[in-house]
């Protein structure tokens, strides 16, 4: 089950240029395609008149043309035409509210009458000078609250992560976790230790040593439906740590919006906002890179994690306080998913009956 009257990061804008693309989201095949004056739209992606997907058709005039028989899509889900046919009383396919911002092409999988742009998320970073940005796209197989769990609770990276941004002082600073509504917060503080190879290299990028003590934090941010920020750093030690002045320290967010597909896949939109060196074009591909590196030698832990997962479905899982953060970000998920559905029933409810004859 997942969270419909949400917007959820649906394809980078590069993604969606000339020709149509298709994509799962929230179980709902949808495709995505430039209309006129540039704006991108989303309906299903199922031709009325055969099944075939229309993603595989192509846009002419602003509209999407199926590639099979050459059926005319509207923007609105409504057919505009079609080869030799009347096509008044053909079927209207689902459409999707769409919004293109913030580096991203956004879509509401559920009720267009309650989606407003005022329920983006809050994004500091974006379209700010002050910051940098890079980051990818994953495709992974794995059910989109196992990258949740993953993301809140970073003890994984002593182990999964051993070569670029883990070391053992993780294991011995215990994380703390709070819940404020719908927003959940793990973090994590260490003190007077040696940077790991990931962030001696941002050290080095920010023209600071990168062989002395630092002060290091992990502050992991879950945000309905399914997006995890993580402001991420390292300060010369006893300069201040988190509060450090920006001449003593690195600072970056891990940003992770976490599209589901299935109830056993998910598009991974990741990257990082930096707050030094934006200009620093090479410093970019640098971090993509290595962030990159790193997020991969999650992707096989996660994909083999559902593996067993499904094939041992009744065993029940340990919770230990590592996990706090995963297990809050679920309640919400859970929470919420019932809201919807106690509303959804709700609307059913007043529904006027009509009497017929």
């Amino acid at each position: 089950m997942f969270i419909k009257n949400a917007w959820y990061v649906a394809a980078r804008p590069e993604e969606v240029m000339e020709k149509p693309l298709g994509r799962q989201i929230c179980g709902e095949k949808m495709v995505f395609y430039r209309g006129k004056e540039n704006k991108v739209y989303a309906v299903e992606d199922f031709c009325p008149h055969r099944g075939a997907p229309l993603s595989l058709g192509f846009v002419e005039d602003g509209n999407l043309v199926c590639g099979y028989h050459g059926l005319v899509m509207g923007c609105d889900g409504k057919t505009v035409a079609m080869p030799g046919q009347r096509v008044r009383g053909f079927p209207c396919n689902k459409s999707y509210s769409v919004v293109e911002k913030f580096g991203f092409i956004w879509v509401w999988p559920g009720d267009q009458s309650l989606a407003s742009e005022d329920q983006l998320p809050e994004l500091e970073w974006a379209d700010n000078p002050e910051w940098a940005y890079g980051g990818g796209l994953f495709h992974i197989n794995c059910d989109y609250r196992l990258m949740i769990d993953n993301l809140m609770d970073l003890t994984h990276e002593t182990y999964v992560h051993s070569a670029s941004i883990g070391q053992k002082e993780i294991d011995e600073a215990a994380p703390t976790t709070r819940v404020d509504g719908d927003h959940v917060i793990t973090e994590r503080h260490m003190e007077n230790i040696y940077a790991p190879p990931f962030w001696q290299m941002a050290l080095r990028g920010n023209n600071l040593a990168d062989d002395v003590p630092v002060d290091r934090w992990q502050i992991c941010h879950f945000f309905a439906p399914s997006n995890v920020h993580i402001e991420v750093g390292v300060a010369h030690a006893g300069k201040g740590g988190y509060q450090a002045d920006p001449e003593h320290k690195v600072s970056s967010i891990v940003v992770d919006f976490i599209t589901p597909e299935t109830e056993t896949s998910h598009w991974y939109f990741w990257g990082m906002a930096r707050h030094f060196q934006p200009d620093n074009v090479e410093l970019t591909g640098q971090i993509r890179e290595g962030q990159g590196k790193i997020f991969s030698e999650d992707l096989d832990m996660l994909e083999q994690q559902q593996q067993n997962l499904l094939r041992y479905p009744d065993r029940k899982l340990l919770m230990l306080n590592i996990d706090a953060g995963g297990v809050q970000a679920r309640k919400v998920i859970d929470r919420l998913i019932s809201q919807e559905q106690v509303n959804e029933i709700a609307g059913k409810d007043h529904i006027p009956s009509v009497t017929l004859g």
